[in-house]
This record gives C-alpha cells, sequence and structure tokens, in this order.
C-alpha cells in the first residue's frame, strides 16, 4: 500500500469531499429562506417535509450496505454523489409541498447512499490504523469545505431575493456533481482497487450472518447513536439557548460556529490516533461524554449571566462540545471498522451509517424537547445521557476487546 499521503484513492476521495461538503455549506445558508420564500412553504410544511426525507435517507443508508457489496462501493459511491446532484438541482424546479418532499427524499436517500458507500469504501481499501485516519481527515476537509460555502452563500444572503436564492441551489447541485469527476475510471487508475471493491460482489463469495445478529455491533450502534444526538447541539440547540434564553448577543450564534469548525480541523486527527484499538477507542467515547456533560452545564450556567459572562461560558462550552465531538466521532469510527465482519463491510457499515442518521434525524427534537424546553434540567439530563452513554460504550469496547484477546489465545494454546 503507498504512503497515505499519496495514495490515489484518499486524493479522490478528499476531492469529493471537498466538492460535496463546499455545496453543503452553501445549501445549509440559504435552504430554510429558499423553502419559505422561493418555494412558498410554511415553516411547519418544510419541517415535515424534511422529516420524511430523513426518514428515506436512514433506509438509504442501511441499503447502501447491500449496494456497496454487491456493485462495489466505489461505483456506488461515484453513482450516489451523482444522483445527490441531480436531486439537489431538483429543488430549483419545486413549486408546491409535493414536489418539494419528493426532491428533499431524493436528496436525502442518494446522501444516504453515498455516505455508506464512503464507509465501505474506506474499510475494504484501507488497513487498521489508516482506516480512521483517512477517515479524521475527510472530516477535516468537511469541515473546512462547509465552513467556506457558508461564506460564499453570504453574497446570496446579501441580495436576499428568491432569484439569489435559486441560482445558488442550482450552483449547489453543480458543485456536486463536479465531485463525482475524482472518482471516474478510479478502478481502472488504482491496481487492485476492483478486487478488493468486489470481494463480496460474486456469487461464490462467502456472505457470513447477518449484521443486525451481531449482537455488540448491534450495541454499539445504538449507542453511538445515542451519543451522536450532540450534533443537535450545533445546529439547533445552541442557536435557539443562545437566542432566547442568554443574554448573550445573539451574534454569538456564529462565533461559536466559527469555534467548532476551526477546533474539528485543527484537532479531528489528532483525536482519532490510536482508535483502531478497540479499547483506546472506548476511552476516546467515555471522554467524549464526559466533556458534553460539561459542555452541557456550561450552556445551562450561561442562561444565568449577563451578557458577558455568558458569551465567555458559551464559548467554553462550544470548546468542550467541540472536543467531545471529535473523540466521540473517532471513536464511533474505530469500533465501526473493528467489530465489523470484513466479508461483509458493506453491510456493517451500512448498519453504522443508519445508526448516524437516525441520530441526526432526532437530535432536533431530542435538544429541543430536553434542553430548550427545560432549560437547565434540560441541560443537565441531556448531559447525564452523553456521559452515561459514553461510559457504557467504553464497557462494551473492552469487553469484545477481551474476548478478540481470548479468542485469538485459545487456538495458539490448544496448538502447544
Amino acid at each position: 500500500m503507498p504512503a497515505l499521503l499519496h495514495d490515489p484513492v484518499e486524493r479522490a476521495l478528499a476531492s469529493a469531499v471537498a466538492a460535496l461538503s463546499l455545496s453543503r455549506g452553501m445549501f445549509f445558508a440559504v435552504s430554510a429562506l429558499y423553502f419559505t420564500r422561493g418555494v412558498g412553504l410554511s415553516a411547519a410544511a418544510v419541517g415535515i417535509g424534511l422529516a420524511v426525507a430523513g426518514g428515506v435517507g436512514v433506509l438509504a443508508s442501511y441499503a447502501g450496505g447491500w449496494l456497496s457489496d454487491r456493485c462495489g462501493a466505489d461505483r456506488l459511491q461515484q453513482w450516489a454523489l451523482a444522483a445527490n446532484g441531480l436531486a439537489l438541482l431538483g429543488y430549483a424546479l419545486a413549486r408546491d409541498l409535493g414536489t418539494f418532499v419528493l426532491v428533499a427524499a431524493c436528496v436525502s436517500g442518494s446522501r444516504g447512499l453515498q455516505s455508506t458507500a464512503q464507509m465501505t469504501l474506506l474499510a475494504r481499501w484501507f488497513v487498521g490504523p489508516e482506516r480512521v485516519v483517512v477517515r479524521a481527515r475527510l472530516r477535516v476537509v468537511m469541515n473546512v469545505g462547509i465552513g467556506i460555502g457558508t461564506l460564499l452563500a453570504g453574497l446570496a444572503l446579501i441580495v436576499d431575493t428568491a432569484t439569489a436564492y435559486r441560482l445558488t441551489v442550482v450552483v449547489v447541485g453543480a458543485v456536486t456533481i463536479l465531485g463525482t469527476i475524482p472518482l471516474a475510471g478510479l478502478r481502472r487508475r488504482v491496481s487492485g482497487l476492483a478486487e478488493r471493491m468486489d470481494a463480496s460482489a460474486g456469487a461464490e463469495a462467502p456472505r457470513g450472518p447477518s449484521p443486525l445478529k451481531d449482537r455488540t455491533y448491534v450495541v454499539s450502534t445504538v449507542l453511538n447513536a445515542v451519543l451522536a444526538i450532540h450534533f443537535g447541539l450545533t445546529s439547533v440547540g445552541i442557536p435557539l439557548w443562545v437566542a432566547d434564553h442568554t443574554e448573550a448577543p445573539t451574534v454569538v450564534v456564529s462565533a461559536l460556529l466559527v469555534v467548532n469548525t476551526a477546533y474539528v480541523a485543527l484537532f479531528q486527527v489528532r483525536a482519532s490516533r490510536g482508535t483502531q484499538d478497540l479499547r483506546t477507542a472506548g476511552r476516546s467515547a467515555r471522554r467524549a461524554g464526559l466533556l458534553l456533560l460539561l459542555a452541557c452545564l456550561l450552556f445551562a450556567l450561561a442562561g444565568h449571566l449577563g451578557a458577558a459572562a455568558a458569551t465567555g461560558v458559551l464559548v467554553l462550552g462550544a470548546l468542550a462540545s467541540s472536543a467531545g465531538e471529535t473523540r466521540g466521532e473517532a471513536g464511533s469510527w474505530g469500533m465501526a471498522f473493528e467489530l465489523a465482519d470484513p466479508a461483509r463491510a458493506g453491510a456493517y457499515q451500512g448498519l453504522s451509517q443508519t445508526g448516524l442518521a437516525l441520530a441526526l434525524m432526532l437530535s432536533p427534537a431530542v435538544v429541543t424537547t430536553t434542553a430548550i424546553d427545560h432549560g437547565t434540567a434540560g441541560w443537565i439530563a441531556l448531559g447525564a445521557l452523553f456521559a452515561a452513554t459514553g461510559t457504557t460504550i467504553a464497557v462494551v469496547a473492552n469487553r469484545a476487546a477481551a474476548s478478540r484477546a481470548r479468542t485469538a489465545v485459545t487456538p495458539s494454546a490448544s496448538h502447544s
């Protein structure tokens, strides 16, 4: 295997992720205004439509594992990314609730397929610590790209017209489609890639049991999904809390998002080191839970302080939350890769991505019904959930590591 910095698969993935994240950042910035002003939907209708689309994304994430094993993860990644770009272009044609829901479902479904295919590609091509490190680097690219895309979308926000928002949506779709170019013909350019991607495609290939029958993997997926609810803090919880429940100026929301983006870009790779080891991955998840507990307590405290003090405490909370995020992601990747059956990489990564998709779909509701609706008590309950979940993940990881050690020792003992 060539050195990671020169690996053509990593370069292709990084280029594709850069295009995808740039378009996502632009879309995040204008989507709500475009749906309400450009398409003419109510906020409630948008919420319902996106909820339906989220359900489609969950199903697609699981189906993506089955397709990756049978069609090749590299092929599915390219096809799904192209479909995602075309679906995003479809938003420019949406004129009513029906077409909006249909397009949103296609966007979410293709995104779920692409996400699972990417994880399967990583699982099949890279080995050991390389998988987690490359995944961490791709996440850095994603965060930086989203930040740049958000800034570029500021031009549309300045113009503030339905036409400007619609044009931005068209650019979003086009940039996403451009992300397929680095992936085109990848298996022809990279020796050995086709064989690894098609390892489970033939009729004679070993199938093995379903990951749904792997109790350890299922438990790990569920627990890491619960921990991933923390993504709702950044997207929903912090903006609503700062604006409606603290004395801090609303502009602080943007500053906190910058803090999160910068922290992930600087420290995600470092946080991921060593998490290919199950015990290390478990420790990373435990620390993530404790850091998220600290963040929740700080956010709650900010609601009882004046503007200046609240702002300082919110920044500390954002740092703790970002630190928890990087460690939680690193731990979840390590367990998703290391606990999986290599012969069914797609099916296992599909299950893992299904858990993440469910977490992303449910996290806004969980955060709002706890922290936002119940204030300090809700923040404490949410933080306690994160801490308890992280600790339980560590227990599961340690038991899995011990079980593997016993399995490794038994054959050698019987041989001697």
